[in-house]
């Protein structure tokens, strides 16, 4: 890694935040952070995912400021803004290209690469300024970091593409410096993170005595409790420090915000669809501050006071008497001007969520492995409900832990791997890699509508030939390579089309088959055609690292042509395949 100083931005579903460290030397790295909120007497370590645009799709603010100026806005003014929030989330099981748009709470849509290049450009001005005015008046430049930028490891390659392509557009990195940009997985960052803290650094539950042993041979669980996501990863301390990748990254989208919205379903069926509606379409912004009012009193296990937004008792008292909304609804009262719902009501608001990150744990615990820990970490874990519910379910069977500071762990870490990579020594490859090839045509073995004639003779078109397996383990700075020839003497041009399927490949052969899908492809220049189809062309590919790198070379000329592959293609071209005998 480059010796450069480090920013890592944890760009959250709900809260987003950054570290950094001015210090170069590994050993000596502690991350320091900017806390947030001042400015609404609050001290966080992390500012809420809110964005906020004018009519004209102007940036306007970001985080605690986007949201004060979006919850005094009413009526027709509201109506004009496009205000983002946990906008993230628009992002998990999509594939992506640069024309998706999202919808602001106005109803209106933008495009979504314009609204993560904005939140991201603020984020990199704020940490520059912030660094600057706490570094004696030494003035930085982007260039003089190395960026992290982190995302859920279950996301789909084409979002982890896009963050990158917002990063770039926002001026974090430049052409040509695309190596000072680190994708880092959240649940690996989290886990660097819990590894390097003292035994004093996790909460203590129930008086527990518990500490986090790590000695070679330690597999634990990190569940990472976003807003959005529940993203999990299995580690193992392994001889020197570094960890190596057990599972391959799981999880599900029953993070914080699930509950969120039973609340708001809670609240519509006491005050009735119709009132509620009106209320959405009035007052967005006192909605949406009541709305953050009670995600932050779900972290405790005890009866919620809401106080009554004014706007939405003035319209429900042209109804009718506050007291009738209540009367035919369990678990609820109304308490001079406050809404009380009890401990039971809203501890049934956590079942969904609790349910599915119970299932995706147990789902791991039943393979062959010796888990010794579950490390809660992310917003979400500081709910005392979610902390009392999974050590409840799995307490006998591992020490269940969360860190003091749960909500930091990711961007702390995330510093700490930006610095070095080889914190994670391998991963498991979450799905069966392969190549489009060419073999010689054979009527016994191959299908007849995949028969085509050059001048060197019959061959069958769109092979699958993998590259590496699902739930294969892969070194993360591995490049594996192959070899390969071209179909025809005077060829000047290779295509290389990849694929991944989660197919079980004895049963696979071809790459149009059901469940594979193409994931990119690469041109690269053979000009030197002398030695025919004996030329031999190099493919060198890095599996295991955060983002997948190809690197193709003919030999003969040198012609070499690098690139990471492009998952946010619009459509995926149909190539007829020009290479063949792939051998590793």
């Amino acid at each position: 890694m480059d010796n450069s100083y480090i920013i890592a931005i944890d760009f959250g579903t709900a809260y987003s935040g950054y570290a950094f460290s001015l210090t170069k030397r590994e050993a000596e790295i502690e991350p320091r952070l900017k806390y947030w909120g001042q400015q609404v007497s609050l001290r966080t370590p992390k500012t809420p995912t809110c964005i906020l645009f004018d009519e004209h799709e102007k940036f306007l603010s970001f985080g605690y400021e986007a949201q004060s100026a979006y919850f005094k806005t009413r009526g027709d003014e509201a109506r004009k803004k496009f205000f983002f929030e946990c906008f993230k989330m628009s992002l998990y099981g999509k594939k992506l290209n640069s024309d998706v748009t999202i919808e602001a709470a106005n109803g209106r849509s933008m495009k979504a690469l314009k609204v993560f290049t904005e939140a991201l450009r603020h984020l990199k001005e704020d940490a520059l300024k912030f660094i600057s005015e706490n570094a004696g008046g030494k003035q930085f430049i982007a260039s003089d970091f190395t960026w992290v930028v982190t995302v859920p490891a279950i996301w789909d390659p084409s979002a982890k593409q896009f963050m990158r392509e917002a990063a770039t557009q926002a001026g974090i990195v430049t052409p040509g410096k695309e190596d000072r940009l680190v994708i880092a997985l959240e649940p690996e960052a989290a886990s660097v993170w819990c590894k390097k803290l003292p035994a004093d650094g996790f909460e203590r539950e129930k008086n527990s005595e518990v500490t986090f042993e790590q000695a070679s041979g330690t597999q634990y669980i990190v569940v990472d409790c976003g807003g959005g996501t529940i993203d999990i990863t299995v580690h193992e301390v392994l001889e020197g420090g570094a960890l190596k990748e057990l599972h391959k990254a799981s999880g599900n989208d029953f993070g914080g915000q699930t509950v969120d919205k039973k609340f708001k379903e809670f609240l519509r069926e006491i005050f009735s669809d119709s009132l509620w509606d009106e209320y959405e379409k009035e007052d967005p912004g006192e909605l949406q501050k009541m709305m953050y009012d009670i995600s932050v009193l779900k972290e405790n296990d005890d009866d919620v006071d809401i106080s009554c937004p004014y706007n939405l008792g003035e319209i429900a008292k042209e109804k009718q008497k506050m007291e009738k909304f209540f009367e035919s609804v369990r678990g609820v009262s109304w308490n001079r001007g406050s809404i009380k719902i009890s401990k039971e009501k809203v501890r049934s608001f956590f079942a969904e969520s609790l349910n599915g990150i119970t299932k995706s744990l147990r789902e791991i615990l039943k393979k062959d492995f010796r888990v010794e820990y579950i490390l809660l970490v992310g917003g979400y874990a500081r709910s005392l409900i979610l902390r009392q519910h999974i050590s409840n379910q799995f307490s006998g069977q591992c020490k269940v832990l969360c860190p003091s500071h749960p909500q930091e762990a990711i961007m702390k870490g995330a510093v700490l791997f930006g610095r070095n990579p080889a914190l994670v020594a391998s991963r498991i490859s979450a799905f069966t890699y392969g190549v489009s090839l060419s073999l010689k045509f054979e009527a016994s073995n191959h299908r007849a509508d995949k028969k085509y004639t050059n001048k060197e003779g019959e061959w069958c078109d769109g092979i699958f030939c993998v590259l590496v397996r699902e739930n294969e383990e892969v070194g993360w700075d591995k490049t594996s390579e192959y070899s390969c020839t071209p179909i025809e003497r005077d060829q000047t041009a290779i295509t290389f089309a990849f694929y991944r399927t989660e197919r079980k490949i004895q049963d696979l052969m071809y790459v149009d088959e059901w469940g594979v899908e193409n994931i990119g492809s690469i041109i690269l220049e053979s000009p030197v055609t002398a030695r025919g189809m004996n030329r031999e062309i190099k493919l060198q590919i890095k599996f295991g690292a955060t983002e997948m790198t190809v690197t193709a070379i003919d030999v003969d000329s040198g012609s070499t042509v690098k690139t990471e592959l492009d998952f946010m293609a619009k459509s995926k071209r149909s190539f007829r395949n020009n290479v063949a005998e792939v051998n590793s």
